[in-house]
Formats: C-alpha cells, sequence, structure tokens
C-alpha cells in the first residue's frame, strides 16, 4: 500500500535529497566513514586499472563499495542506539559490536577479493 504524500518524479527527487544529507551527515560525524571514503578515492581508479576484465573491475570496485554500505548501516544501527540512550544496555552493546563486526566483514572482504583478483 503506497504511503501518502509526493509521488513519481518528485518523490524520487525527494528520497534523493534524503540520501545525499544522510552521506553528508555521515561524513561530517564518522571518522571512520571518512577514512574508508578516502580509502576508496584513491583504490577505485586503482581497481579500474589493475582489473583485466569487467568482471574483474566490478569486483574490485564492489567491494569498496560495500565497505561504504556497510559503515553507513552500522552509523544508522549506532545513531539509533544513542537516541534511544547512552546508559549501558547488554543489547545496546550486542547491536553496537554487531554493526561493528559487519564493517570488519567487509574490509576482510576487500582485502580477499582484491587479493584473489591480483594475485590468481
Amino acid at each position: 500500500m503506497a504511503k501518502p504524500g509526493e509521488r513519481g518524479l518528485r518523490r524520487i527527487c525527494s528520497a534523493m535529497g534524503y540520501s545525499l544529507q544522510g552521506l553528508r551527515s555521515c561524513w561530517r560525524n564518522e571518522a571512520a566513514f571518512r577514512q574508508e571514503l578516502l580509502a576508496a578515492v584513491v583504490l577505485l581508479p586503482l581497481g579500474l586499472y589493475l582489473g583485466e576484465s569487467g568482471a574483474q573491475k566490478a569486483l574490485l570496485v564492489g567491494a569498496l563499495m560495500l565497505v561504504l554500505i556497510v559503515e553507513v548501516l552500522n552509523s544508522s544501527i549506532e545513531a539509533v542506539v544513542d537516541r534511544i540512550g547512552h546508559e549501558y544496555h547488554d543489547l545496546s552493546g550486542l547491536a553496537k559490536d554487531l554493526g561493528s563486526a559487519a564493517v570488519m566483514l567487509s574490509l576482510l572482504n576487500v582485502a580477499l577479493v582484491w587479493g584473489l583478483v591480483l594475485l590468481f
């Protein structure tokens, strides 16, 4: 069931604005996102240069994009947990730890993909 409000192109434009606002917020508030984005800016052209086929280039670039996606999701989890309260709770700690683990796994994925593509 569709929600009332904007439709069509206006809804798409609004969604794009919200997405850009989220990226700006992540850039301003998350040092890890800034570091990962700067690394991606350096590695992305390198991946396009080193990949021998379209599939290899897609794997190298896609692994980098996945890190950024996971970091944005992790930041959103942290924001929601912090919104609920700053007092310690086991579930809040678990949510933050799981988000952090997801980022770590995405970074390991970059190392694995780049290693396999470039070495074999």
